[in-house]
């Protein structure tokens, strides 16, 4: 076996311990996949309650006048630091405990209104709401609040939730989304009291300022073929600890987020959470609360685009009309708005659906943060090239010659990291693929690690199911009451559900065990899931008594771009330029094109790496 196989071998053995065999409670998408659209657990649409909306909105109403009054992102993003004074006023609002329960001293309120937080502040700036988010979505508080032992619990929850920052130390320099490849070490000292934590840690938002950490660190032997990491509450004033770096980005410019030193960190045994050898569990259940946060954040800053253009699409006149009435902006108005229902539509079903606990929702909330990111990145793309000019210049310049300080070239800058943090959408499409792949491997009594196959087990199962995945649900229009308007978009999402399962099973047939390698077929199947796990949630939000003026419009003019984007991504599933692509990638990093890139000038090549 070659050294790279091995290390691909090790990688997925490395993550397939750590992902969650079972599947206690159902999933829309799972299901999906299996060729079965779930209309029980979609509609009717989950409306937040009254009273959960009214204790929501008493704190809502609190942060939009402080961040009108105190937050001058503008001033952030220039300065590259959120005044102390701002998370002075953050602390006494409450928000650095937003879910953690009231006996802890948090406010104790749900994952719904949460995220309506999240929203406002992300609309606002974005630097402040990573800073929230990175304290509690992946920070301390979540993984405690999962599985933290009651002495963990009572020792830090009220500290966290009076404002102690937090975050999340996962990534190595050397070690991205590979955890195999982990080379932070914790180490027993000698009468098993305490670990010693040494290594690095890179990109960790609010780890400059962090008061606790969740470390992972590896607590076997550094030669085992196979690592055991486990998670440690670790405090940053404990000696060996240091901040070697604060690094610099496109966006987010306020966000405090570094390199990381341990050396010989000395931490107490009862600080270890869930238990030996459970930190990349641990991590994966965390981000399956933690990533809802961001289709909220991305719904803010959408809405911050779509005000900014529609006001400037109204007023800004060419040709002898305001640019909004000529087709080309026209269309990416519609574009942004259509897509911005989709998104505050995945927000609330995935923010119901966490609040409730009755569904395995970690396909849910990875199809939401790949769907609402990517969603984001285009309509900040089409919201800048509406404002032209105007939309490349920074607000400060804008202010200093009269204009409007529209801040779309900062809110574009800070949109781009969504589709790279908390899971990068080409490992998020990994992800959902291997488990929509689940049921299949289970069914022919595989592994994705092994290559024992029961096909006669499987041939049975699939003689059955396959041929039932042409048949109609003819009870549809019983089971789900929907306006007339879009009750022809129920039953292309219902026949599309079987479409989607038909096309993963030829994916599978035509490329066997080698299917797991071939990531854009992967990825094509999980966008097609992605699109279609939106239109249902957007045709349940319509169909709500509750839902905003003029949803059926919006709904319907959703549905029908993601069909568009559904037969292209088919087309492409069937008739692609995978293998050539690839096999010209190969030569060209063999240098055979080496002359793509002379008569350049690369300074970075000539400054020396420390």
């Amino acid at each position: 076996m070659s050294r790279s196989h091995a290390d691909e071998r090790r990688s997925l053995e490395v993550a397939e311990a750590a992902r969650e065999t079972l599947w206690q409670r159902p999933s829309i998408v799972g299901q999906m996949f299996m060729g079965r659209l779930p209309v029980e657990l979609i509609f009717p649409f989950p409306d937040q309650t009254a009273a959960d909306r009214a204790a929501g909105d008493v704190i809502l109403a609190k942060v939009a006048s402080f961040l009108a009054e105190k937050v001058d992102a503008d001033r952030i993003d220039a300065e590259r630091e959120i005044p102390a004074e701002v998370i002075d006023g953050l602390r006494a609002l409450g928000l650095f405990g937003i879910k953690i329960p009231v006996g802890y001293g948090g406010l104790g309120l749900s994952q719904i209104n949460y995220n309506r937080i999240m929203q406002l502040v992300a609309s606002h700036c974005a630097s402040t709401a990573v800073l929230l988010s990175a304290h509690q979505s992946i920070g301390v508080p979540q993984p405690l609040k999962l599985c933290g032992t009651p002495e963990q619990k009572e020792k830090y929850l009220p500290r966290l939730a009076a404002g102690a920052i937090s975050a999340f130390a996962l990534t190595e320099p050397g070690v991205g989304s590979d955890p195999s490849q982990m080379s932070t070490v914790a180490t027993p000292t000698e009468d098993g009291s305490a670990w010693l934590i040494s290594g690095e840690k890179l990109w960790i938002s609010n780890g400059p300022i962090a008061e606790l950490l969740i470390v992972m660190a590896r607590t076997n032997d550094p030669q085992a073929e196979r690592p055991e990491i486990t998670a440690f509450i670790v405090e940053t004033d404990s000696p060996g600890f240091s901040v070697e770096h604060r690094c610099d980005f496109m966006g987010l410019k306020g966000l405090q987020n570094g390199l990381l030193r341990f050396d010989n960190v000395r931490v107490p045994a009862e600080n270890i959470v869930e238990g030996r050898g459970r930190g990349l569990s641990l991590a994966l259940r965390t981000l399956n609360t933690g990533r809802l946060t961001l289709p909220a954040a991305c719904g803010g800053a959408m809405k911050q685009a779509l005000a900014m253009v529609t006001d400037w699409a109204r007023e800004r006149r060419q040709w002898g009309a305001p640019i909004g009435e000529h087709e080309a902006v026209a269309a990416k108005l519609a574009g942004i708005a259509a897509d911005l229902y989709a998104v505050e539509s995945l927000t609330w079903l995935t923010s119901a659906l966490a609040d409730r606990e009755e569904l395995d929702i970690r396909l849910e909330a990875a199809m939401a943060k790949l769907f609402c990111t990517e969603a984001l990145w285009r309509s900040a793309d089409a919201a800048l090239q509406i404002r032209g000019g105007r939309g490349y210049e920074t607000a400060v310049s804008l202010a200093g010659r009269g204009e409007a300080a529209m801040p779309m070239e900062r809110l574009l800058r800070d949109a781009r990291i969504n589709l790279i943090i908390e899971g990068t959408s080409e490992i998020m499409r990994l992800f959902i693929a291997r488990e929509a792949l689940d049921p299949h491997l289970q069914i022919a009594g595989a592994s994705a690690t092994g290559e024992r196959v029961d096909y006669l087990g499987a041939a049975k199962f699939y003689a059955k199911w396959y041929p039932k995945l042409y048949w109609p649900d003819f009870k549809l229009d019983g089971e789900v009451q929907l306006p007339e308007a879009l009750r022809a978009h129920l039953h292309e999402l219902e026949k599309d559900a079987r479409r989607l399962a038909r096309d993963l099973f030829h994916m599978m047939l035509r490329h066997r065990q080698g299917l797991q390698r071939r990531q854009l077929v992967l990825g094509r199947l999980v966008d097609c899931g992605a699109e279609l796990f939106a239109v249902a949630a957007v045709l349940a939000r319509a169909a709500s008594p509750a839902a905003p003026a003029e949803s059926i419009a919006l709904a319907d003019l959703f549905c029908r771009q993601a069909r568009r984007r559904l037969e292209k991504l088919r087309r492409d599933l069937y008739r692609n330029d995978d293998a050539e692509d690839y096999r010209f990638a190969r030569a060209l990093l063999d240098g055979r094109f080496a002359w793509l890139t002379d008569n350049i000038v690369s300074t970075w090549r000539d400054k020396p790496r420390t």
